[in-house]
């Protein structure tokens, strides 16, 4: 099929690489190119990353899908960037980093998020009464109690969206999305946390942060020459304020209206439900005032490693299925999910707590840590697979079990990422959590939502609502099997049962490693 411009570029930048895609104004993937970078990890629950491999792969991607698109790159309408929330950059004004990147999954700052959380101060009403280590004020607490130089040094201590976007329009702002979702920020209670702050003797991390706050799809700027150049791109195009990936991916999963649920599933899985009123009872993150589209609220839930326990298993435990794929040229992925399928629902006693970094929701405990229970000598790599994808579910479905304790009754979920590649993951999902899901036509739907912020942010459409409803097409649904529901219901319940049996134990292998 022929495509016609205009065409929007979206820039995700993930936590394993960096990904430019060419959408046509319709939502269609014209082309896509990536590159992937390193993680550091200096200590146990500690995860870094240079900002500089993100700009590289920047320059090296953007030229690619433009040359893959077969445009002429005058015919980009506009560009936006979305990226992992909370990951930390520590920069002088010119853009300079100060340090390695903390990223989103470092639990450094456990200590400081519980000196938050201790405050009881009102503004956390909108995070649960609980902060995250993973979020920015702990992470900036930890900084000046850590390295007090860098942190002197810092004119800004920001987001890694911010960083990108600065590099491309030469701006300092801070996107809503973020702010609220990562900062403490609450739109309806003043802006931002001048209390919570002042209660930690904490008041000048403020001057450390952007002036500006824009929400996701509005004009933040226009494409510097030098950023142009360096791209491949030409300089003033519009560039639209971007945020979190998986809010991005709402967008890019028509999770624009009230009642929708979203289920990312990459690295780690988010789901994010769309509300007209905050939901203040639950143990999961939210409710988050205009975080998304304004006049609605989020809730929000995160399981800290999903997909990077797949990959975890593959790459230290699958060497012959590897060899074998390699024989046979096909994915390792693709032969370890047939051995998988192999193994009756419940892999046979097998039962999986899916904290290889932590609890995000609903346990909120940091210190908390992978296990697997149930082995015999009979269990193999297909067991261990089906077993890591069964615990994966069922703590998607303690998320979504909170969420209708609270009020929120998920009737489908949307799910997009790396994770829908697998059908068999997908089957599993739905069987555990009992609920439909929908795929829509286009897979990479962060990229997509991304794309759907630059169209807004173009003036291609009037907001990203419309842009959203318009470049978004649902085509599939997986219904769960109802034969397999009592299975689940009783590993659901034994999967519950097995933290409070060892959190004391795990908390004291945690100590061991600080």
């Amino acid at each position: 099929m022929a495509h016609k411009g205009p065409y929007v570029l979206g820039i995700d930048c993930g936590t394993q690489s960096l990904r430019a895609v060419v959408v046509d104004v319709n939502g269609k993937l014209i082309a896509s190119a990536s590159r992937q970078y390193a993680i550091d990890f200096p200590h146990v629950a500690w995860a870094e990353q240079d900002a500089n491999d993100w700009w590289t792969a920047a320059r090296e991607v953007v030229p690619r899908a433009l040359a893959e698109a077969g445009i002429d790159a005058k015919e980009i309408a506009g560009l936006s960037v979305d990226g992992t929330s909370c990951t930390v950059v520590v920069t002088k004004r010119d853009g300079t980093p100060l340090r390695p990147v903390i990223l989103w999954m470092d639990q450094r700052a456990h200590l400081e998020a519980e000196q938050v959380t201790a405050t009881r101060h009102e503004r956390l009403r909108f995070v649960s009464w609980a902060e995250s280590p993973e979020w920015m004020i702990p992470k900036a607490m930890w900084l000046r109690n850590n390295q007090p130089d860098v942190y002197e040094q810092a004119d800004l201590i920001i987001e890694g969206t911010d960083w990108l976007m600065h590099r491309l329009t030469g701006e300092w702002a801070a996107s809503l999305n973020n702010v609220t979702c990562k900062w403490n920020y609450a739109s309806v209670d003043g802006g931002w946390p001048t209390g919570l702050l002042a209660s930690l003797d904490f008041s000048e991390l403020v001057d450390k942060w952007p002036s500006t706050v824009l929400p996701m799809g509005e004009r933040a700027g226009l494409l510097t020459p030098e950023a142009a150049a360096e791209l491949g791109l030409p300089a003033g195009i519009p560039v639209a304020q971007g945020g979190i990936d998986a809010y991005a991916a709402m967008l890019g999963l028509a999770v624009v209206r009230p009642g929708r649920l979203a289920l990312v599933m990459g690295t780690s899985t988010c789901p994010l439900a769309l509300m007209s009123e905050g939901i203040f009872d639950s143990h999961l993150w939210g409710p988050y005032p205009d975080a998304l589209i304004p006049g609605t609220w989020v809730l929000e839930g995160g399981q800290t490693a999903t997909g990077a326990i797949v990959t975890w298993l593959a790459d230290n435990f699958a060497y012959r299925e590897q060899v074998e794929a390699e024989q046979q040229g096909r994915s390792r992925f693709e032969l370890l999910d047939e051995k998988a399928a192999e193994v009756p629902p419940g892999a046979e006693g097998l039962v999986l707590l899916d904290y290889w970094q932590g609890n995000r929701t609903p346990l909120r405990d940091p210190l908390a840590r992978g296990a697997i229970w149930g082995l015999s000598l009979k269990h193999g790599i297909g067991h261990l697979l089906r077993a890591v994808y069964e615990g994966t579910a069922l703590g998607c479905r303690h998320i979504l079990e909170d969420m209708a304790h609270a009020g929120f009754d998920t009737e489908c979920i949307y799910a997009c990422g790396g994770g829908t590649r697998s059908a068999l993951w997908l089957q599993v999902h739905a069987d555990v959590c009992g609920k439909p899901i929908l795929l829509t036509e286009e897979p990479e739907a962060t990229a997509l939502g991304t794309a759907v912020c630059a169209a807004a942010g173009a003036g291609l459409y009037a907001n990203v609502v419309e842009a959203s409803e318009q470049m978004v097409t649902v085509t599939r649904q997986i219904d769960p099997n109802p034969n397999n529901a009592g299975v689940y219901d009783t590993l659901f319940d034994r999967y519950v049962r097995t933290y409070p049996c060892l959190v004391d134990l795990m908390h004291e292998s945690a100590d061991d490693q600080t």
